[in-house]
C-alpha cells in the first residue's frame, strides 16, 4: 500500500498502520506540525498534526468550502468524524456550531492530543473521542437510544482504500436525512450507495472533495 504525497510521488505505507488519516494538505511522516480552526468560537486554535504514517490534515482552504457549505445545518447538529487524525473536521465543526462531535481515531497518540484539546477549550466537552479502529468501532451496535448522526465526515487513509467498506457500516448510525462529507485521491472512483446524492463537490491537484445528502 501506499501514500499521496504533495509531489504525486508515492511512499509505502503498511496496512495496519493506515487506519488513522486525514486528507487533504499537511506535513508528511516523520514532519508534525499544526494546522488551525478557521471558523467559530474557537478561531485561530493549533491542533498538533503528529507524524502518523498517512497523517494528511484538510487544508484550510477546503475546510473553509466545506463550511461555507454546512454553515445552514451545522447549528445544533450531531457530527462524526470517523478518521480523525488531527480532529481538524470535528473540532471546526464544533467550533462552528455543531452540538456535539464523536472523533474516532486509531492512533492512541493522536486520540491523547484530542483529548488533551478538548479539555483546554471552552465547552470541549462537546467533542468525544473515542480511540479505536474506525471499521471496528462502526461493527458495534449503538446504544438503543442513540440519536443518529446528522453530519458524518469520512476521509480515510487513501492508501487504505476503505470507503467502499464504511459505507454499510455507516449508514444505520447516520440520521435519516444526514449529510456526508468524503474525500478521496482525485484519480479514484467513489461509488456511493444510491440513496446519497451529491450537493456539492470540489477538488484540488490530488484531492477530491464532496458533500452529499441522503435521500429522503
Amino acid at each position: 500500500m501506499s501514500k499521496r504525497g504533495r509531489s504525486g510521488a508515492r511512499t509505502p505505507v503498511h496496512p495496519a498502520e493506515a487506519s488513522s488519516a486525514r486528507g487533504g494538505n499537511a506535513p508528511g511522516r516523520g514532519q508534525a506540525g499544526k494546522v488551525r480552526i478557521i471558523g467559530g468560537r474557537w478561531r485561530g486554535t493549533r491542533l498538533n498534526v503528529g507524524d502518523a504514517p498517512g497523517l494528511r490534515p484538510t487544508s484550510d482552504r477546503v475546510r473553509e468550502t466545506l463550511f461555507n457549505w454546512l454553515q445552514p445545518m451545522l447549528p445544533g447538529a450531531r457530527a462524526l468524524d470517523l478518521f480523525a487524525g488531527s480532529g481538524a473536521l470535528g473540532m471546526e465543526a464544533l467550533s462552528r456550531g455543531a452540538a456535539s462531535a464523536v472523533l474516532v481515531e486509531r492512533d492512541p497518540a493522536l486520540a491523547a492530543e484530542l483529548r488533551a484539546l478538548a479539555a483546554r477549550l471552552p465547552g470541549g466537552e462537546a467533542a468525544q473521542v473515542v480511540q479505536a479502529d474506525a471499521l471496528a468501532w462502526l461493527a458495534q451496535p449503538p446504544a438503543a437510544d442513540a440519536p443518529g448522526f446528522d453530519l458524518a465526515f469520512v476521509d480515510p487513509p487513501f492508501a487504505a482504500g476503505l470507503w467502499d467498506a464504511v459505507w454499510p457500516a455507516l449508514s444505520p448510525r447516520l440520521a435519516p436525512s444526514a449529510w456526508l462529507y468524503v474525500e478521496a485521491p482525485l484519480d479514484a472512483p467513489l461509488a456511493l450507495p444510491a440513496a446519497w446524492i451529491a450537493h456539492r463537490e470540489g477538488s484540488t491537484r490530488e484531492v477530491r472533495y464532496a458533500l452529499y445528502r441522503r435521500a429522503g
